[in-house]
């Protein structure tokens, strides 16, 4: 697990420490591409443009301040960033490295890049968690040769920790087709930055069996997901096969001026009922998503009562402390 540092200003005063996330991989390898899945920005997908360089963006999880590195992947940029390593890799506390399992042409270049980029983290002394995510593992291209791309993948994982010796190394499949193989992947990376994860889950797990739910999933408006609770595995694949188009579909009422508009949405599909329901914490005035299944009593998911008023305010104090 991440330490949480404290930096200090001139004053004295304490200053938290941002937490710098590195996207890196070669070119067209889908860096931008899961960053704007995360984004909800999936519109903008298909107009994507090679990222020049290095471009940042920063957002805050449970009061941590993160910045994402995007960092072009093109040979000349490559070549920079070997070049000038303190100046893009230095301060990395996690690395998402973006394989295209798709571009079989092209893995052994993507091998030997992150062997030179682990080399470099270790001239720098720093030893950040690496995160490879095996993306374009989409479904339906997938379908006819599933056996073999897993059995890749496979060869990949065994060749990566055998050459690289690294403890800190984590492996994911990814898809922008599956925005929750995304979500899920960066979301139990991101919850080691913070202490009290298990605590949220637990408080999760109870509050879920209250409302005699299917499944309960929470997320952030970065589309991470702080804590979730399944029954089985239906639950799970409906819940995880929704939650980023109600996450979109707020995104679309958000933008649009209405008189009266319901603080919460009810969906009725193969005889279950999904709420999604949004909330803001009085204290930070940030909105977080909560997305229930439910198999009868749908009146029951109008759930403005005592018990949803006291998960939030719990809720609330673990995100604060």
């Amino acid at each position: 697990m991440v330490d949480s540092l404290i930096f200090y200003e001139k004053d004295g005063e304490p200053k938290e420490k941002t937490y710098k996330i590195l996207f890196t991989g070669l070119d067209s390898a889908g860096k931008t591409s899961i960053i704007l899945t995360l984004q909800r920005e999936f519109s903008k997908i298909a107009l994507i443009e090679p990222t020049r360089g290095a471009e940042r963006r920063s957002f805050t999880l449970f009061g941590k301040k993160i910045t994402e590195w995007d960092l072009g992947g093109q040979k000349s940029y490559l070549i920079s960033y070997l070049k000038n390593p303190g100046k893009f890799f230095d301060g990395t506390e996690i690395v998402i490295y973006v394989i295209d399992i798709l571009d079989a042409s092209r893995t052994k270049e993507s091998l030997e890049y992150l062997y030179e980029l682990v080399d470099k983290f270790k001239e720098l002394g720093i030893e950040p968690y690496i995160n490879i995510f095996f993306h374009k593992y989409d479904p339906k291209l997938i379908q006819s040769v599933e056996k073999q791309i897993k059995s890749e993948i496979l060869t990949l994982n065994k060749e990566i920790i055998k050459n690289l010796d690294y403890k800190k190394l984590q492996f994911f499949t990814t898809s922008i087709y599956n925005p929750y193989t995304i979500m899920n992947a960066m979301s139990k990376i991101l919850l080691e930055l913070f202490p009290k994860a298990e605590l949220l889950r637990k408080t999760i797990d109870q509050f879920a069996n209250k409302l005699k739910c299917e499944g309960l999933l929470i997320t952030d408006n970065n589309s991470i997901i702080l804590g979730s609770w399944f029954k089985d595995k239906e639950s799970k694949k409906l819940l995880s096969g929704t939650i980023a188009y109600f996450l979109t579909l707020n995104d679309v009422f958000e933008d649009m001026v209405m008189d009266q508009r319901e603080d919460q949405i009810v969906v009725r599909k193969m005889g279950k009922y999904f709420l999604f329901k949004p909330f803001v914490l009085e204290t930070t005035k940030i909105p977080y998503y909560m997305l229930v299944l439910k198999s009868n009593d749908p009146m029951g998911l109008y759930f403005i009562n005592k018990d949803f008023e006291t998960f939030v305010k719990i809720f609330g104090k673990i995100i604060k402390s």
